[in-house]
């Protein structure tokens, strides 16, 4: 069983993300192999509120370059949006970024 700091790595702090919060939907950045139950367990175990529901989405990595140096490429990941029910507390880590 992985902690739950394992599954979830980051918040997602965009313009987009931050609206959607007065809908008490949070954007985090997931583990790559976490699935729909897993990251709704790891939500509701760091933060102590309720899950409706996971969406999930992976993003590929970008091409990148600078001048004449060899094209890389940056890492790909996946985006989970984690929905809470009404009656649900919300994460104060977002608190102060609205």
């Amino acid at each position: 069983m992985r902690n739950a700091f394992d599954v979830i790595r980051r918040p997602v702090i965009t313009e987009q993300s931050m609206e959607s919060v007065a809908d008490k939907k949070y954007v985090f950045m997931v583990a790559i192999d976490a699935d729909k139950p897993e990251i709704k367990t790891a939500v509701e175990t760091a933060f102590g509120v309720k899950v409706a529901k996971v969406n999930t989405i992976r993003m590929q990595g970008k091409m990148k370059r600078q001048g004449a140096a060899p094209a890389g490429r940056r890492a790909a990941y996946k985006k989970a949006i984690v929905t809470l029910t009404p009656d649900s507390k919300t994460i104060e880590l977002f608190e102060g970024m609205v």
